[in-house]
């Protein structure tokens, strides 16, 4: 059974070889041509488009679901190319003329089809002979191999975008197409619908003599685009120009330009730099669904109709090409020039060396690196010190992740200075130290003229959660202000001085107690104290005169008491206990709890530890306490200050009425307070009995205020730069963060993620970097990548909300569409983008949205008029189409005419098919026209009998 199937299919093998001989040895070039051609549509066809896309059928960027195939065809010294296109499965949809479709489609209505060019400069045909010779070679292929594909070959100049096609009917009947295109001088009676109607049907109209006379059913679909006027258009001639000598300085500081408008002045980034709209305008497409004119008056009263009589609108953005280019913007480019300047600095000691380029990498400090002139560091100096003396709020729209970058506050003083080191100098590393050199000269003439330092808190406790510089700056304002308090104390004695020997004597030294308390005590301890030490810090500059006026009254003189806690009592005295004024913990910033953290570990002493890292602050409190006790014991004092470490006896009693029961009352220190040897007992006896206005304070302003400068004065180029990229990124997305954009929440995951990948990827310079730097950097400057893709969907995510603050819905539907179409270049980096398909959405309008999509389109101005004669009708708003598509169709009837025969084989498909009055009409005619005032394209599709 096997060997007789064998045999048959040999059989039939050598039958088809027989019937398929080809004798090339008479044969013409032509003839090997055709059949070539009919080879290789014949392999087309058995293949299907199924087949062809797994052999890698080219995809075409303007469309959705157009491919092509192509194959070289060579006959004498001559090579052609052959393409083939075919559309592909699209969900059951049915393209429209609103969809992207390949410039045949919409000329001659047909779904796929062959394109038959010479491989040569111009790619058609210019010899007319030629054109048609090839034409038929095509055809007779096609016929050989029962295809219906129609075939199509370009000719004439390219500019004019010409075709000539034929295509078999499968019977008597040919479909014949031809395409051309008017560039200029188009007559005026063609810029009317009432023309293009009536060229239309001279076609197959047997009188020409006058159309409008004659009723013709034409069918008829119509496409007006318009277009809104570009943002800056009428604004060119109201621009006042820059002075020239201004115009560096401008240009040095970011082009602060404020002559003229733009479109992102209410936006944050403003203050630093100009964004490019991302929205360059709106094409609007008005739609008319088929309908039946009979003759050209009907023309006429259509051109006259008004876009809102079209059935559908399509609203198309028109988005700036640098959205979906590697053009960085804003502070994307700066910080990558930041970064850049990170990278040069590391391996030199000073940032002085940088001033003079004679640095052991002064290679890499080319002649690009421009300082700008003085005058221009004086401004952005002006603006930092004299223009910030208001104190802002730092946790104004602070975004929820912003402290897990290590950088300071958006308002803060070093941040200012790192947000304008992005634009001094294009943030060149040497412009970035002679600004910082200038920068610390500025602090330093402030602490020696005892002068508040702007935009910093002079109060509160050090922020750890920030970088380094902005602890230093803000321990720093805190040492002026308490240098400015001591003046103050200074010439206020000086005065008491003066007048005590003028005969206005104090009486004793409760006079002077009272005087300190009433001045700078000005915090009681509440009734309900617990024990825990709340009462303000307070110190005397004139602690000597005080402490002396003491010593001549008894010992046992109360001495910086801010009142009694509650009813606790002294245990062997069982007099009241007071809570004295006690001075603030030193403030400290982070290197320094590092450094006193690393001493106490070198003493090795674990259990105490605690007690030796707070030693100072305890035994000012101990000195206090005893002053404000005179009789108390250590217990007295842990009691107070420690509650946890007293150990009541509940069998004690207490105090009934006044009258004592049982004292002292029966209790005992903790175990770690009792063992022998306490670190605690033995810093209480070795304090002296000091109030807190007669001790040293514990934060001498002075001392530390050097120590900060010294600190500004020799930082690292590398230490400084480290903290500045940290602060410049993340104040540069607190300032996108602020973008009023509506509700999007594409935009608001896309921040919360940024504020996380910022915060991961700086982490690794918030420590002293001593290898894998070059790692490092690079992952800094993909951060940069990062940074630049959100910055561009804010920019547009703005513009579309300031567009749309109406009609929300039309904003969200155009980011969402491009956020998805941006989504895998943000996944995979604009320099790996291999895709160049531009961005085309085109977006449904509802009928309650027309009026304000309108209303964009605002009038032309007096300035605009003359630019633009209107000579097509359909106006919106005073604005002609830029674009006006018609396609006219003719029918016949095919059960009555000679087209009987080819009404079951038409193959053609319109884009939109145009619905045929019953089921035996066909298409006999076909006028695809696209054009305006200056440029018309017709192409025309006409059946006939062979």
């Amino acid at each position: 059974m096997a060997s007789s199937s064998k045999a048959d299919v040999t059989e039939q093998e050598e039958e088809e070889e027989i019937d398929h001989f080809n004798d090339f040895t008479l044969a013409s070039s032509w003839e090997r041509f055709i059949s070539e051609i009919e080879a290789t549509c014949r392999q087309w066809m058995a293949d299907g488009p199924k087949k062809l896309l797994e052999k890698g059928a080219v995809h075409l960027d303007s469309s959705d679901n157009i491919y092509k195939v192509k194959s070289d065809l060579k006959i004498a010294a001559k090579v052609y190319s052959m393409e083939y296109y075919f559309e592909v499965s699209n969900n059951g949809k049915i393209a429209d003329w609103n969809s992207t479709l390949h410039d045949l489609h919409l000329c001659f209505g047909v779904k796929e089809f062959l394109v038959i060019s010479p491989q040569s400069a111009s790619g058609v045909v210019l010899d007319a002979p030629e054109a048609t010779k090839l034409l038929s070679t095509i055809s007779i292929a096609l016929s050989n191999c029962s295809s219906l594909w129609p075939a199509f070959v370009p000719v004439h100049d390219p500019s004019r975008q010409s075709y000539i096609g034929i295509q078999n009917m499968g019977t008597n009947f040919t479909r014949r197409f031809e395409a051309d295109r008017i560039g200029s001088q188009v007559p005026i009676k063609f810029m009317h619908l009432e023309g293009l109607y009536e060229l239309f049907v001279s076609k197959f109209a047997y009188c020409t003599a006058d159309h409008s006379m004659h009723l013709f059913k034409v069918h008829l679909r119509m496409k007006l685009t318009y277009r809104t006027l570009p943002n800056d258009e009428d604004n060119d001639n109201d621009i006042q120009e820059p002075d020239a000598e201004n115009a560096d300085s401008e240009t040095s500081l970011g082009g602060d330009n404020r002559n003229r408008k733009h479109w992102d002045d209410d936006c944050p980034w403003n203050e630093w730099y100009f964004a490019e709209d991302p929205v360059k305008g709106f094409d609007l497409v008005a739609t008319w669904s088929e309908k039946v004119v009979e003759s050209s008056l009907e023309m006429a009263e259509l051109e006259n109709a008004s876009p809102h009589e079209a059935e559908n609108w399509i609203l198309a953005p028109n988005l700036s090409p640098n959205l979906s280019k590697e053009d960085r913007i804003g502070f994307a480019s700066q910080l990558l020039l930041l970064v850049n300047a990170l990278d040069i600095s590391f391996g030199v000691q000073f940032v002085e060396d940088f001033v003079s380029v004679q640095t052991p990498d002064s290679d890499n400090l080319n002649s690009s690196m421009v300082i700008p002139p003085q005058a221009v560091l004086d401004h952005v100096l002006k603006d930092l010190f004299l223009e910030g003396l208001q104190l802002p709020n730092f946790a104004k729209d602070e975004h929820k992740n912003s402290q897990a970058i290590k950088g300071a506050p958006l308002e803060s003083l070093f941040t200012q200075f790192c947000l304008h080191s992005l634009w001094f100098g294009n943030c060149n590393i040497r412009a970035i130290a002679v600004f910082w050199i200038e920068f610390v000269r500025e602090i330093r003439w402030h602490w020696e003229e005892s002068q508040p330092l702007p935009r910093i808190p002079a109060n509160g406790p050090i922020d750890l959660e920030t970088c380094l510089i902005n602890q230093k700056l803000q321990m720093l304002a805190i040492c002026i202000q308490k240098k400015r308090e001591q003046n103050k104390e200074v010439d206020a004695s000086a005065n008491m001085e003066e007048n005590i020997k003028g005969g206005e004597k104090s009486s004793s030294f409760h006079a002077k107690s009272q005087a300190f308390d009433g001045k700078r005590d000005s915090l009681f301890i509440p009734e309900d104290f617990n024990g825990s030490k709340t009462a303000v810090p307070k110190f005397n500059a004139n602690s000597q005169d005080v402490h002396s006026a003491d010593k001549s009254c008894s010992d046992s003189i109360r001495r910086g008491s801010s009142g009694p806690v509650g009813s606790m009592k002294l245990l062997k005295s069982c007099q009241s206990l007071h809570a004295p004024f006690t001075q603030s913990a030193p403030l400290m910033t982070e290197d320094m709890h590092e450094e006193r953290l690393r001493a106490v570990e070198a003493s090795g002493d674990s259990f105490n530890f605690s007690a030796q890292l707070e030693r100072e602050r305890l035994s000012s409190d101990m000195s206090a306490f005893k002053a404000a006790n005179p009789d108390a014991d250590f217990e007295d004092f842990i009691r107070w200050y420690s509650p946890g470490d007293w150990e009541n006896d509940e069998s004690a009693k207490n105090f009934t009425e006044g009258v004592m029961d049982e004292w002292p009352p029966r209790g005992r220190l903790s175990q770690r307070m009792s063992d022998h040897g306490n670190f605690w007992r033995k810093i209480w006896v070795d304090a002296p009995i000091l109030a807190a206005f007669e001790q040293k304070p514990l934060l001498d302003p002075n001392h530390e205020g050097e120590k900060i400068l010294h600190y500004l004065e020799t930082l690292r180029p590398r230490q400084l730069l480290q903290q500045m990229v940290c602060t410049a990124f993340g104040a540069s997305a607190d300032i996108l963060n602020q973008t009023n954009f509506g509700s999007l929440k594409q935009m608001n995951m896309k921040m919360d993620q940024l504020y996380l990948t910022m915060a991961s990827t700086l982490r690794s310079l918030q420590v002293n970097l001593s290898s894998n730097i070059s790692e490092t950097i690079e992952d800094v400057r993909r951060l940069c990548v990062v940074f630049e893709h959100v910055e561009k969907l804010v920019t547009l995510a703005a513009s579309l909300h300031r567009k749309f603050r109406q009609e929300p819905r039309i904003a969200e539907a155009i980011f969402s569409d491009f956020y998805n179409f941006y989504l895998p270049t943000m996944e995979i980096g604009l320099a790996d983008v291999v895709n160049e398909k531009e961005f085309d959405m085109k977006l449904q309008l509802r009928q309650d949205e027309r009026q304000f999509v309108s209303n964009m389109f605002k009038p032309p101005t007096a300035n605009q008029s003359w630019r633009k004669v209107l000579s097509m009708g359909n106006h919106l708003n005073g604005h002609e189409p830029i674009l006006r598509e018609i396609i006219f169709t003719m029918f016949d009837n095919a059960s009555e005419s000679h087209y009987a025969s080819v009404a079951d084989h038409d193959t053609s498909s319109s884009p939109s098919p145009s619905p045929r009055v019953n089921e035996h009409e066909i298409e006999t005619y076909r006028m695809y026209t696209c054009g305006t005032s200056n440029d018309l394209r017709v192409a025309l599709a006409v059946t006939s009998h062979d």
